[in-house]
């Protein structure tokens, strides 16, 4: 982290073009004023990294930017899915347990003090989300996930964005 904030402070006082090549995503979103993400040497989306991580044109890049990662889970599965969708991608912020929505069980709960990500099995994909403060779940509970619907991706069978 200081090195991070070591060299966005060079960057400010050189008021100077840099590239840095990173594969560390937390790196790229908070150094950079535009990232370019490169799968085998083609690039999927460029742009400012907050684009990136509300936008991303694929499902590659979704699931590259954030931390912990985009959740996917088969559109078909779901009920209000666009046609043409195959996976819905939502982030672990964008969340929350509910009285209803899609069923899971808890297999996994990390206590960060600030925060808690709970990490559950749901529609037979590992989910994360991401809860603020503290929460203490018992594995193998069994919750009810709902998404926002404003903060949803989907995605089509190619991966591209709907």
């Amino acid at each position: 982290m200081q090195t991070r904030i070591e060299l966005a402070r060079l960057h400010r006082d050189l008021n100077a073009t840099m590239i840095y090549v990173t594969h560390d995503q937390v790196e790229a979103m908070t150094l950079a004023n535009r990232i370019v993400v490169l799968n085998k040497g083609r690039i999927e989306q460029s742009g400012p990294p907050m684009e990136l991580y509300n936008r991303p044109a694929n499902r590659f890049v979704a699931g590259f930017i954030g931390s912990p990662a985009m959740n996917f889970l088969d559109a078909g599965a779901l009920p209000g899915a666009p046609a043409g969708a195959a996976e819905l991608g939502i982030r672990p912020e964008h969340l929350q347990i509910a009285d209803s929505g899609i069923a899971g069980v808890v297999s996994h709960v990390e206590r960060l003090g600030h925060e808690t990500i709970i990490h559950a099995d749901a529609l037979g994909h590992p989910v994360a989300l991401r809860l603020s403060g503290e929460h203490d779940l018992p594995v193998g509970q069994e919750l009810r996930l709902a998404p926002d619907p404003a903060r949803v991706h989907w995605f089509d069978a190619l991966g591209d964005r709907i």
